[in-house]
C-alpha cells in the first residue's frame, strides 16, 4: 500500500484506479472494518474508484456491500470484504475497458 505522489498522479490522471474495504465516501483511510464496527454500522463493503490526489476520493466506479454480523471482529469482517473485493475488482475493469 503507497500513497503516490501528485505528479504521478496528474500524470496518469484518470487510469489509476484503487480497490478500498469501505463503502467510500464512509471510513477512508485505514483501520476500516473496526472503525465500521464501533460507529455500530449495519454494513460495510467495497469501492472501486479512481485515484485521485485527495486519499480515497476519486470517482467511484462499482460498490458492494457486506452486512456486518453481531458477532464480528474486525478479522471476520475483513475476509468477507476481501472476497466481494475479489468479485467486483473484475467486474469495474469490464466497466473501464467497455
Amino acid at each position: 500500500m503507497k500513497i503516490l505522489s501528485r505528479e504521478f498522479i496528474k500524470r496518469f490522471k484518470g487510469k489509476i484506479i484503487n480497490i478500498h474495504p469501505s463503502l467510500l465516501p464512509k471510513y477512508k483511510g485505514l483501520d476500516t472494518h473496526n472503525r465500521a464496527i464501533n460507529n455500530n454500522e449495519k454494513y460495510s463493503g467495497c469501492s472501486v474508484h479512481y485515484v485521485t490526489s485527495k486519499l480515497d476520493s476519486g470517482k467511484i466506479i462499482l460498490q458492494k456491500k457486506v452486512k456486518i454480523l453481531k458477532n464480528d471482529n474486525a478479522k471476520s469482517l475483513q475476509k468477507r470484504v476481501l472476497k466481494q473485493e475479489h468479485k467486483i475488482y473484475p467486474k469495474a475493469l469490464k466497466i473501464i475497458i467497455n
